[in-house]
């Protein structure tokens, strides 16, 4: 099976900033014949703290991201948190994510299914693989015609995650699609003084490990100045560092 690879920004700050992440991904979906989805949030609504940027809303993110996908041609992933999102996010969107936190959310998975787009349920923190095999079956008896799985890691104590990779091929065994989040799975939840910290320096290796257990596709999330970014920074990858990381799974 042919990887699938999700790359983007976290949040949507700027037309200018998702043009410039969206023509690196041009580039290397051209060079390499990737199969690959531009992937950024118009409204982070489980940010940490009430004052952490969100995102510009749902109407003028979806005008972006239409925007991204008219003039790139690119295919468009995107979350959702509730359930009234799903029929107006999928008229841009190909594929529907659902957050982690959210994964057991039975309305929201079944507003998703009913739209007839791909449906991405990203596992909970607190969740094993095998416990995933609920959240299918309600999308799938809801009309979903295509539904993946995310692995993205479990607390570990107070303020950090671990992955147990084993997690992958007990999600293959319920979904013919699972996919490593790589950059999500290096944070350190809430522990950056009211935001969310990281260490993007493992994210090469996450992804390598999880190619060894049989992972169907990668998620990254990239930026041009994550340092600077306006969510999850310490965990993104350098736009500019993308295409080595890309090389060593195809």
């Amino acid at each position: 099976m042919k990887p699938i690879f999700i790359a983007g920004p976290c949040v949507i700050e700027s037309s200018e900033m998702l043009e410039e992440v969206a023509r690196e991904i041009v580039r290397l979906k051209d060079k390499y014949d990737l199969d690959i989805y531009f992937k950024a949030s118009f409204d982070k609504a489980n940010r940490t703290s009430i004052h952490s940027y969100r995102g510009p809303g749902i109407e003028k993110g979806l005008q972006m991201l239409n925007d991204i996908k008219t003039k790139f041609g690119l295919k468009i992933l995107t979350d959702i948190h509730e359930s009234w999102q799903a029929k107006p996010v999928a008229e841009v969107a190909d594929a529907l994510q659902i957050p982690a936190f959210l994964c057991r959310q039975t309305d929201l998975l079944v507003a998703a299914a009913e739209t007839g787009k791909c449906v991405n349920i990203k596992k909970a923190q607190f969740l094993s693989g095998a416990d995933m095999k609920y959240p299918v079956e309600k999308a799938k008896d809801a009309g979903a015609k295509e539904v993946w799985l995310t692995e993205r890691g479990n607390c570990f104590g107070y303020n950090n995650l671990v992955v147990d990779f084993r997690n992958i091929p007990d999600m293959l065994d319920i979904v013919p699609r699972v996919i490593m989040d790589c950059t999500h799975s290096v944070q350190r939840p809430g522990a950056g003084g009211g935001k969310t910290s990281g260490d993007r320096r493992f994210v090469p290796s996450m992804a390598l490990a999880a190619k060894a257990f049989g992972a169907t596709g990668y998620f990254f999330e990239i930026h041009p100045d994550p340092d600077n970014a306006k969510s999850d920074g310490p965990n993104m990858l350098y736009l500019k560092d993308f295409e080595k990381v890309v090389l060593s799974l195809i």
